[in-house]
């Protein structure tokens, strides 16, 4: 559409225009203050093709405002009796209540001193190591020493222990946030039952910290601007947000750091007042006949991304972050659930943006579909590397680091998915190995440290931990799966992507002093609900377990100065195969990355036995063994080499020059 929809300033005055397609009238409500009952109501006019438009003057620059929809009857359709957030409000305010109350602000964008930052250069995605976080969980424990913990601005202070200083260290250089939308923080009570029938009889904490329950599109999450926001009153995403995001953003660029946000376009908040459903239930969102939402998303309602102006708003909302906060790219939960029109709609508009955009999938949502994803250009995440090394289930669908077989994976499949996990190989998905989001642990399901643990140990899911120390640090035994599996992650073609803690081993052991949960004591799978000790980074645990954290680093260290493990054609690696499957011997010898060394890795699934390697001729450089990796020369061998259970090695040598 040729005008903009929200607000539009001007020096003489504000344009607002607000999209409800079907209902006979709309009004504008302004506020002097928010929360004051009562408001002056100015009708809007229709242009007679659904978007209604008011022109105000400029003394209401600052007031808070609600759109008043007429009803209409039908299943399709909600009436409110309250004004409703304008759903491309750029400033938004909401109690902190379970129904928030949300309401936007008249404010034009302020100007924002960017020092020339636009979007960190990324010309071949899988250069990236990319570090999964959460904004709060990474600074809001005490060990993260940040000044003011849990924010935006401790995400990127120098002085921290955690946050940004904690991933240069490891040497990832992109950071995916988990959602910075602002979101539904607050569920209603446990045995609460909220207009529509539903009673919340599945999360006693009764909050969504993680923030997959959006409530405004374009308006950046307040709670992370002062320290637990949550527990005030009323939080306002005023300009002061704006600035805060920007600037962290501007920080993590100067370090070389790129900025990928999960987003949440393909359901919406389901208890709080979220405009989308009162505006127009029918035209936003999928519905069962009987005018119930369909929630194939299993979070209460599927958006209805087909429509013109469902998709136009995902648009709006993905070019404002792109252009205003400079964001680099992009993770989309439940990707499937968009339609393919507006997948290529995105990508179309983001090439146009920033042409080095990433763009990443859940490739499931009301299906399965990573080969769509590839054929338009897009990664996704590959469960299929997730499940053949580690496993789905740690206790009756472990995988290859365990010395087991997934039931979705074969010899092949482990090679294919070091290759890159490609078409028309054994359980390939991509025509690419850039569309290869290659991942062991997400926020999703137990941690890796903790799916080893309970793969090891099953019993810590029926006889809970009296105390979270013995979990950590790590035995011998845990260690050396971890490192294995870390290393065919590292090595594997494709974008690797490691979750906060992982290089640790991290356990979310459920503390619950209130006893709401009863999994108590006993390692998380889900811990979405968690604003606790549970989800918030405790950097002692990188101490007790630094020479795990120190392997992952040099495994990154090794990934990022040689373009072999980058940017090798499949052909180019070649294994040899022997009488133990479970031994994944390979060759490396990519000249058309520009690496000038041939590699030879060898990985030993075996938890009983070693593993003997014949070795080519010459000698050969080790880089990596059971217990140390990275760039420098370990030791010189030649002739063969032993692998010890549960580990692998990496060796190289320079190739001949002509």
């Amino acid at each position: 559409m040729s005008q903009p929809l929200g607000p539009s300033f001007d020096a003489s005055g504000i344009t607002v225009r607000v999209f409800a397609p079907r209902t006979p009238g709309v009004d504008i409500e302004l506020f002097r203050e928010y929360g004051s009952n009562g408001g002056v109501r100015i009708p809007m006019i229709s242009d007679g093709h659904g978007v209604w438009t008011v022109r105000l003057d400029t003394s209401h620059i600052g007031s808070w405002y609600g759109f008043r929809v007429a009803p209409i009857a039908g299943a399709d359709f909600m009436p409110s009796d309250f004004p409703l957030l304008d759903p491309y409000a750029r400033f938004v305010s909401v109690r902190n209540t379970w129904r928030q109350d949300p309401l936007g602000r008249l404010l034009p964008e302020e100007p924002f001193d960017w020092e020339g930052d636009t979007w960190v250069p990324i010309e071949d995605p899988r250069d990236l190591v990319i570090y999964e976080t959460h904004v709060k969980d990474a600074t809001r424990h005490s060990s993260a020493g940040a000044a003011r913990p849990g924010t935006y601005a401790a995400f990127t202070d120098p002085n921290a222990r955690g946050g940004m200083r904690h991933i240069k260290r490891m040497g990832a250089n992109a950071v995916e946030f988990l959602p910075l939308h602002l979101s539904a923080y607050h569920e209603p009570p446990y045995g609460h039952t909220v207009p529509g029938g539903v009673t919340n009889l599945w999360n006693p904490y009764a909050v969504n910290h993680w923030g997959y329950m959006t409530t405004s599109f374009f308006a950046p999450e307040p709670r992370f601007v002062e320290p637990d926001q949550e527990k005030a009153p009323v939080r306002h995403s005023d300009p002061a947000t704006h600035r805060a995001v920007k600037q962290m953003v501007k920080r993590l660029h100067a370090e070389g750091l790129a900025v990928i946000l999960d987003v949440v376009y393909n359901h919406v908040s389901q208890y709080d007042r979220n405009p989308l459903k009162y505006l127009d239930k029918g035209y936003y969102f999928r519905l069962n006949p009987d005018g119930s939402f369909l929630s194939e998303s299993g979070c209460g309602n599927d958006f209805r991304s087909e429509m013109p102006m469902a998709r136009q708003l995902i648009l709006d909302s993905i070019r404002y972050w792109a252009e205003e906060f400079h964001i680099d790219g992009f993770r989309f939960d439940l990707g499937h659930l968009l339609d393919r029109e507006t997948l290529v709609a995105i990508r179309d508009l983001l090439r146009t943006i920033n042409p080095h955009a990433v763009l990443i999938a859940e490739p499931w949502g009301g299906g399965y579909n990573p080969v769509l994803f590839s054929d338009i250009g897009w990664s996704t995440w590959n469960d299929q590397i997730r499940n053949g090394v580690k496993g789905s289930d740690p206790v009756h669908g472990r995988g290859y680091i365990f010395g087991e077989w997934h039931h979705e994976s074969v010899r092949l499949s482990l090679e294919n998915y070091l290759r890159g996990t490609l078409l028309p190989h054994v359980n390939g998905r991509y025509h690419m190995s850039r569309h290869s989001l290659n991942y062991l642990e997400s926020h999703d399901g137990y941690t890796l440290g903790d799916f080893i643990r309970i793969g090891l140990n099953p019993d810590l899911l029926k006889i809970p931990t009296d105390s979270r120390e013995r979990l950590v640090p790590l035995s011998a035994g845990q260690k050396a799966i971890n490192r294995l599996g870390a290393l065919f992650l590292f090595l594997a073609q494709g974008i690797p992507m490691i979750h906060a803690g992982q290089e640790w081993a991290r356990t979310k052991w459920i503390e619950d002093p209130a006893r709401l949960d009863g999994h108590r004591h006993k390692p998380d799978h889900n811990s979405y609900e968690k604003d606790d000790a549970t989800n918030h980074l405790d950097y002692r645990d990188a101490a007790a377990n630094a020479d795990l954290v120190n392997y992952y680093a040099g495994l990154i260290r090794l990934r990022k100065s040689a373009p072999a493990w980058r940017r090798a054609l499949p052909e180019e690696i070649v294994f040899t195969r022997y009488d133990d499957a479970l031994h994944i011997t390979g060759m490396l010898d990519s000249a058309t990355s520009g690496d000038p060394h041939i590699w030879l890795f060898s990985l030993n699934g075996n938890p009983s036995a070693e593993a003997l390697l014949p070795l080519p001729d010459g000698y050969w450089d080790v880089v990596v063994t059971d217990g140390c990796a990275g760039t420098d020369t370990l030791l010189r061998v030649a002739g063969s080499i032993r692998i010890p259970p549960s580990s692998g090695t990496v060796l190289r040598k320079l190739r001949a020059v002509p």
